[in-house]
């Protein structure tokens, strides 16, 4: 058992094989190369704060996911009149129990006090705070959409958006993925550097997104499988 342990262990470490799990996943769906002239909103899944960090320490952090706060605050500024949909809780229950009182301080949840902090007007902000999974994400936010028969942006995690837009697809929200927060990298950058944390980084999320796909899909949580651009 030792020894293909190492092995693998090895591999990890020397070389970036995560990216080989993790690239299918972000190469699925491409930002567009023409944005259009005009969106009903812009959609982000919460996951790019430190929710445990912020609550510890009472401040605004942002985690490996904080790209899709960025990518967020620039379409902001392509579309001064699009609202800005923030969803997002905590998965753990342990974590989901200290948000809850958190939000019984504060008037907004970490995720919109961020973009707040990024120059986004609160009034813009139109904020669904007690999800606890993607599902629940878009099944919360349906009802707050300004046009339920609209045309959002949604940015999430580049790994994380087949299962996103199957999701949205399947509860007939219609969306336009722009991604964010690549983990891979080109095949000309690979190279042997010992990067056994910086490779798991990647691995983690990678194995996990493609359990998330195949549970979704068998309880009839997303359109397809994989899902792909129509």
């Amino acid at each position: 058992m030792l020894i293909p342990t190492s092995v693998v262990a090895l591999m990890i470490s020397i070389y970036p094989v995560s990216d080989w799990l993790i690239e299918p996943l972000e190469k699925r769906f491409l930002a567009p190369e023409t944005l259009p002239d005009t969106v009903d909103g812009i959609i982000i899944l919460g996951g790019g704060e430190d929710v445990s960090v912020g609550i510890s320490w009472n401040s605004k952090e942002i985690g490996l996911a904080g790209d899709r706060f960025i990518s967020t605050q620039e379409l902001a500024q392509i579309y001064p009149k699009a609202p800005i949909i923030f969803t997002g809780g905590v998965g753990q229950l342990t974590m989901h129990s200290h948000l809850q009182m958190q939000l019984s301080t504060q008037n907004s949840p970490l995720g919109s006090q961020i973009l707040q902090g990024l120059g986004i007007e609160p009034e813009r902000l139109v904020v669904e705070r007690l999800s606890r999974n993607t599902f629940e994400n878009f099944k919360n936010i349906q009802p707050l959409l300004p046009n339920s028969t609209g045309r959002y942006l949604l940015v999430t995690s580049a790994y994380h958006m087949p299962r996103s837009v199957g999701i949205a697809r399947k509860l007939r929200i219609n969306v336009i993925p722009y991604p964010a927060d690549y983990r891979s990298t080109h095949e000309n950058f690979r190279r042997i550097d010992f990067d056994f944390y910086g490779h798991l980084q990647a691995l983690e999320p990678a194995w996990k997104e493609w359990i998330g796909l195949t549970a979704y899909y068998w309880t009839g949580k997303t359109s397809e499988w994989f899902p792909k651009e129509n």
